[in-house]
Parts: C-alpha cells; sequence; structure tokens
C-alpha cells in the first residue's frame, strides 16, 4: 500500500483534502447558541481587548468564503461556557471559551466521508494545534478540544472516515482490505485535516497561524511521529506521548500475554498477578512504591514460589508464566522477537483474566490485538485466539510486517527533514505501561540518534523523556506529564515545545504531576529527564515535590532498547 502525497490539488501552493471526527474519551456540556450577525469578516488585526475578529459563525459565511476542492461546511456552532459531547452519557465540559465549533465533510479518494471537526477560540492565540486520537480511533476526543481552545489554538480533530473502535473498518464488505480506510488512518486523515484546518483557521480569523502544534497520546503519539516522517513541514512542534510506534510488532505482542497463560494452562487470577506485581516492586522499588529503573530490575517470580494468596497458592508453573510475560515474545526456535510488560505494570491490560464465581479463570485478552491479527492480517473477524499456537504466532507476527509495516509502523528513524525544517518534539512514555512496551520506544530513540548523527545532535530537536511508575498515558504509583485525554489537562509538556519551537528553549526536565481525581489538586510531582538521564532526588526538600529532584542520575544500561537484548534473569 502505498500512499500519495495529496488527493485535491492545491490553493496558494497548499494541498486540500479531507478530514474528520468522533467521540471517545471527552466530556462536553450544555450546547449555547450565541445570537451573532451574519456578515463578512472584520478587520484582520485582532482587537485591544484580546479577542480575535473573525468571520461570522454561520456554516453560510464559512462555507461562502472557504474554497476547500471536494469539501463542505456541515455547521458552524457558537459555544460558550459548556458543551455535552455527542454518543453515550458523559460529564459536560465546561470552563469554555466563547468559541466556533465547525465541522467539515470531504470524500477520501474512494468516496468515503472524512470528518473534521475544528474548533475556533474567539481569543485566538494565533497558532493551529492538531489532535490525535485513540485505539483504532482518530478522534475526535473532545477533550483535546477543549484543552487546545481553553489555551487559545484554533484546535482540530478527525475521525479518518470511520467511527468503529473495533478496527472492522479495514475490511470491505467482500473481506477484503479496505485499502483506502487504511491509508485513512495510518496517515492521510490527520496529514489532511491538518492542511485543510490550517486553511480554514486562515479564511475564518483572516489570518494563517503563525505556528502549528501536534499534541497527542498513543495513537495520537504514532500519529504525531507519522506527521514527522511523512509530512515534515507541517507542523513546528510535536508531543508524542506512549507513541503507538512498531504498530506491526508490539500490536501482535500485545496477544503474548494471554497465549503464554493459553499454551501453559495456566490463567493466572488477578490477586496472584498482583501478588508477582507488589513483590516485585518492594524488590525493585523506592519507599514511595514506584520502579526507578525496571531495565535494572533482575528480580526472580521464583521466589513467590509457595506463597498462599487469597485465589490460591503461587506454583512454579505461576512463575515460568510471569518469566515469559516480562521476557516478551519468541519465537519457537528461541528468538526474540519483541519486548515483554515491565516489572511493576499492572498485568491487567495485556494478561487480564476473568474468575467466575466456580472458580474458572478465563483469559480476557486485549480487543485491539485479537482485532489486528484476526480481521486485518487473516481478514477474519470470527478468528478465535483460543486456537493461537507458539508456531502460529511466529507466522503471524511476519505476516502483521510484511503488510503493513509500509504502511502503518511509523518507525522511520530519519527525521532529517524535520529537523532540517526547524521542527522540535518531545517524546514520553510511563515506564510501567500496561499496554505499549516502553522499550520499543527507547528502542526507536535510539536508532534515530544513530540516523541523526549521535546523542548531541538528535537533542538539538528530539528529546525523550520516561516517566518512571507512570502507566498508558497517565499516573499510576508514579506521576506523568499530563495527557491531553483529561479536561482540564495539567502539566501538558506542550508549552515545553512551544517554548522551544519559539524562544529555542530546549526542555532539560519536563514535569509530571499525580493528581486527585475528585479534586483535580496536584498531589505530588516530579522532573522528568532527557534520556538517559533520571532524577535522583536532592536528599534535603519535600519528596513529593518537583523542586526537589535533579537530573543527576542515569538509568542503568540493562540493554534496554537494544533489539537484542535477552533480559538476565536471576538463577533459579
Amino acid at each position: 500500500m502505498t500512499f500519495s502525497q495529496s488527493r485535491h490539488g492545491s490553493r496558494s501552493g497548499r494541498p486540500f483534502q479531507w478530514l474528520s471526527a468522533l467521540a471517545l474519551l471527552g466530556a462536553c456540556g450544555a450546547l449555547i447558541l450565541l445570537v451573532v450577525s451574519p456578515g463578512a469578516r472584520a478587520s484582520t488585526h485582532r482587537s485591544v481587548s484580546g479577542v480575535s475578529s473573525h468571520l461570522a459563525c454561520d456554516a453560510a459565511t464559512i462555507n461562502s468564503a472557504v474554497h476547500i476542492p471536494g469539501a463542505s461546511v456541515d455547521s458552524a456552532t457558537p459555544i460558550s461556557g459548556s458543551f455535552t459531547a455527542p454518543g453515550p452519557p458523559s460529564p459536560p465540559l465546561t470552563g469554555l471559551p466563547s468559541l466556533c465549533s465547525v465541522t467539515l465533510t470531504q470524500l477520501d479518494s474512494a468516496g468515503n466521508a472524512i470528518h473534521v471537526f475544528l474548533w475556533l477560540p474567539d481569543n485566538w492565540n494565533g497558532r493551529f494545534q492538531g489532535v490525535g486520537g485513540a485505539g483504532f480511533l482518530c478522534g475526535p476526543l473532545y477533550a483535546e478540544l477543549a484543552n487546545g481552545v481553553v489555551a487559545g489554538y484554533a484546535t482540530a480533530a478527525t475521525d479518518c472516515g470511520s467511527e468503529d473502535p473495533t478496527g472492522s473498518f479495514a475490511l470491505n464488505k467482500d473481506g477484503t482490505l479496505n485499502t483506502a480506510l487504511i491509508d485513512d488512518f495510518a496517515y492521510t486523515g490527520i496529514h489532511d485535516m491538518t492542511v485543510d484546518g490550517k486553511a480554514l483557521t486562515e479564511d475564518y480569523y483572516g489570518s494563517g497561524p503563525r505556528y502549528a502544534y501536534f499534541n497527542g497520546c498513543s495513537t495520537g503519539g504514532r500519529e504525531g511521529l507519522m506527521e514527522a516522517q511523512r509530512f515534515p513541514t507541517d507542523y513546528d512542534g510535536i508531543v508524542s506521548a506512549a507513541p503507538a510506534i512498531n504498530w506491526t510488532k508490539f500490536i501482535p505482542a500485545e496477544i503474548w500475554p494471554e497465549l503464554v497463560m493459553l499454551q501453559s494452562n495456566d490463567f493466572l487470577p488477578s490477586c496472584k498477578e498482583a501478588a508477582f506485581t507488589d513483590a516485585v516492586t518492594v524488590a525493585c522499588g523506592g519507599v514511595d512504591g514506584v520502579i526507578q529503573d525496571p531495565g535494572s530490575c533482575h528480580w526472580n517470580p521464583y521466589d513467590l514460589v509457595g506463597t498462599v494468596t487469597p485465589c490460591g497458592t503461587i506454583t512454579a508453573t505461576d512463575a515460568a508464566v510471569v518469566e515469559k510475560i516480562w521476557d516478551g515474545p519468541r519465537s519457537t526456535s528461541g528468538q526474540r522477537l519483541w519486548y515483554g510488560l515491565e516489572p511493576g505494570a499492572s498485568f491487567a491490560g495485556l494478561a487480564g483474566t476473568s474468575t467466575s464465581s466456580n472458580g474458572t479463570t478465563t483469559g480476557v485478552p486485549f480487543p485491539i490485538a485479537v482485532a489486528w491479527l484476526g480481521t486485518w492480517v487473516q481478514q477474519n473477524p470470527n478468528w478465535d485466539w483460543h486456537t493461537l499456537t507458539y508456531a502460529e504466532f511466529d507466522q503471524l507476527f511476519q505476516r502483521s510486517q510484511d503488510e503493513f509495516s509500509s504502511t502503518i509502523a511509523t518507525d522511520n528513524p530519519d527525521l532529517s527533514q524535520f529537523r532540517d525544517h526547524g521542527g522540535k518534539i518531545v517524546i514520553w512514555h510511563g515506564l510501567a505501561d500496561q499496554l505499549i512496551f516502553p522499550q520499543g520506544t527507547i528502542n526507536y530513540y535510539q536508532r534515530v540518534q544513530a540516523a541523526m548523527g549521535g546523542p548531541e545532535r538528535t537533542d538539538s530537536f528530539a528529546r525523550l523523556f520516561l516517566a518512571p511508575g507512570a502507566q498508558h498515558c497517565a499516573s499510576a504509583a508514579g506521576p506523568a506529564p499530563g495527557t491531553p485525554y483529561a479536561y482540564p489537562a495539567v502539566a501538558m509538556p506542550l508549552q515545553n515545545v512551544v517554548n522551544w519551537v519559539e524562544h529555542g528553549q530546549a526542555p532539560d526536565s519536563i514535569l509530571a504531576v499525580k493528581i486527585d481525581p475528585q479534586t483535580n489538586i496536584v498531589t505530588e510531582s516530579r522532573i522528568l529527564c532527557p534520556y538517559p538521564e533520571t532524577a535522583r532526588y536532592d536528599g534535603y526538600g519535600n519528596p513529593n515535590l518537583a523542586t526537589s529532584y535533579r537530573c543527576s542520575g542515569r538509568l542503568g544500561s540493562g540493554g534496554w532498547g537494544d533489539s537484542g537484548y535477552i533480559r538476565d534473569q536471576a538463577k533459579r
């Protein structure tokens, strides 16, 4: 599957394409319509009050001013105060500034309807922000849109032509691959959203954005790196959090924990899994319950054999299962295929189980992994993962790469065009991520360093920050940089990227926090340091405050990120 740079001609030298959106995690409240007189654009300069002049917020006015080939403005609705997202009931998003919510529809080359959601604040800061998706959804995540406009950004999201979180859009009705929608999800949807979103922003305000930024986590993190690799001039700065890069390797690897338990005939009840997590955290973690450097943790799960838990005594078979899960997938010949869960990360995401009232425990695999291997790789949405063997896993792992790596792997380490454009990127990943293996991100960053002339030259435009104890896109035992999925988001590193792009201030650290979910108050903070540095407590200050830490340590080598890495195991 190949990609095309543009499907719709150009205007003022810019290719114009399509966009879209969805509802996933966002929440928003009562839609308030404002009385606005229709009319043409006023002055192209911002008023003294700080409110930007702009077109009237109605579909007819915007449609007449915006000329994107094949696209139409479906709606333009004033919003102020609160907004309730469509879809399943969710709390309203409150505290929103006055803005214009614009929805576009455009058809892709195969006739699929792409929707783009653009939120345009009255008090615009002169910047454009693209936001990403999660899982098999490009978006929209309304919390991301809300975070963007509260900070003054013209903010865009898209659904890439699908609102189905199961990934079934990969197949046509006849069971063949839907290459158009696959390409839309992989790269063209976000790029087209960006090009068209910038154009509409310019027409709406009368002047184009001075800078463009992308902000996303998980699938959104992958989309940010995809932009840097395929469309290096789209954005000036990118935040790529817990990125779903190496997609064709890590997604198959996500079913490895369930395969190990299946083949061992030993699905671990959740309390046994918790016992292993608690024990390794005691052995390798600090007093705060955080394993700072999982790559240097060599605790032996066999040490727990014989321990009595509420769901049974831990056996040698249980320990062997955990050992294989932490070690990661290997071929039947013993060759390492990918990485495993880090010690201390929750088993619930990829090694989920359910125990019935009669005591029978069964596996609950991560749905995205099952859909990928069944619907995408085998083109069989009815595939029964219980039939999977180690030998078949080897074959599917290779088929995943052969069929889709050129489309969605997003692991090209050559970021020279992005660098030469002046782009800056911050990547961060939680070291207790329960869904996407952080060693894959470390591996990618090391390959970027090799391709870009070494660590020092890479640090001039791309930096990786690792968050000990943080889970996928969020804090857990350890704090995390704010995720765009939460509203209001606290401590997101986007401002670090803005300072880097616009003021030349490279981030020597970024802030990570833990939030009380009831009050949204910060209860703990740390600094995260550029890889391979790590924060160390200064020995004097409050250990719950970031100001008490310095970037004075280094992560243990432990072979992290090395594709040939074999984790040292304590001898039995």
